[in-house]
């Protein structure tokens, strides 16, 4: 990994800061007008809820905290180092909103971190969401398309309070989410097993957890929650006992490898989309470990018997389609977990960022 990549953020605090508004090096700073997303016709698909589709926001977050396997936080590196950025900027057309160094949020991080309601870490996952929740709101606002690199998927709790809150003061809409992984993620810190956050991002989200301290997770307010019946899960195979019981009580929509192996993925799309409509804006939260590890081996919780690349590829085509989509999260890519001269690694950043580009516009003709 190139150090060049990682900038402590009390570093950059000690130093002039990097404004969300700065646009990454060699890249336009505004839309060109187009409705469509991206500028080079990449993309014939018209967006429904962005003022600027061609601008992209980008928050590279290098965090790990919400759960106990070190590495993930140096995925967002190991993405722009394979190229990402350079394919979205020029092979994609969109105008690089933000910066590209990732955000490592060590001035958050207290010294002392006991756990509070089986919760680990919880007062520096608290710190680092609502900075992310910050970053992802500045962009939102100005109308871009919003890209966060994780990190583990507790940084969710951040990427879509913020999108909710933004599209909320815009349009007055409330958002979607799809949430395609092999977890469910709604454990309230009552019902988890292991008390590691990226396992209940869901659940403060739609606020079936909740805090008043804003130490643990109180900052978040209704502006910044999504609604269960906005909510799509797909590729779930691999949920908690406490969490079956959340889904059915509030009858949530989820897709689990069941309904796939059954229906197709094609099916199954057109059934997720029905749900959501086609008049709600989507923010898409893909955790790599809805693959099945045969495509993406380095994540830190892998299930067999996950999705193929291209099923996860179709996801994002098909969501880029509609029109709605205005964030995206890739999260839990973790480049360590692989032996060394193992291509585990490798793939799984290339798998990584084939989803990227496929929910942005990339196409196979």
């Amino acid at each position: 990994m190139s150090p060049s990549l990682i900038i402590d953020d009390a570093e950059l605090a000690a130093k002039q800061p990097v404004k969300s508004k700065t646009a990454i090096p060699g890249t336009p700073t505004s839309s060109n007008g187009s409705k469509t997303f991206g500028n080079m016709n990449t993309s014939m698909v018209e967006s429904k809820f962005l003022t600027h589709p061609g601008d992209l926001g980008v928050v590279a977050v290098g965090f790990s905290g919400g759960q106990c396997k070190p590495g993930v936080d140096a995925a967002p590196s190991a993405l722009i180092e394979s190229g990402l950025l350079t394919q979205l900027r020029e092979e994609l057309g969109y105008n690089l909103h933000g910066d590209d160094t990732v955000h490592l949020y060590t001035d958050l991080v207290p010294e002392s971190d006991p756990p509070h309601r089986n919760m680990k870490n919880p007062r520096a996952v608290s710190a680092v969401t609502r900075r992310i929740a910050d970053q992802v709101y500045s962009h939102a606002k100005e109308g871009r398309l919003v890209l966060t690199l994780g990190g583990d998927h507790s940084i969710a709790i951040g990427t879509i309070g913020g999108t909710a809150k933004a599209i909320r003061e815009r349009l007055g809409r409330e958002i979607a989410v799809i949430w395609v992984d092999a977890h469910a993620d709604i454990n309230t810190p009552e019902t988890s097993g292991s008390g590691n956050i990226h396992g209940m991002p869901v659940a403060f989200l739609t606020g079936l957890a909740t805090e008043k301290n804003e130490d643990f997770f109180g900052w978040l307010q209704e502006d910044n929650l999504i609604s269960v019946k906005k909510l799509v899960y797909i590729g779930l195979r691999d949920v908690d006992p406490g969490e079956k019981r959340i889904l059915r009580e509030n009858g949530i929509k989820a897709f689990s490898m069941f309904d796939i192996d059954r229906h197709g993925i094609g099916r199954v799309m057109e059934m997720a989309l029905a749900h959501i409509g086609s008049d709600t804006p989507i923010h898409l939260s893909f955790d790599v470990d809805a693959l099945d590890p045969m495509w993406a081996p380095s994540t830190g919780t892998p299930v067999r018997g996950g999705l193929t690349l291209r099923e996860g590829d179709y996801i994002c085509e098909c969501v880029h389609e509609t029109g709605s989509l205005v964030a995206v999260d890739l999260v839990e890519v973790n480049p360590s977990l692989a032996p060394a001269n193992d291509i585990g690694a490798h793939e799984t950043v290339r798998a990584g960022c084939s989803l990227v580009r496929c929910s942005l516009g990339e196409s196979l003709l």
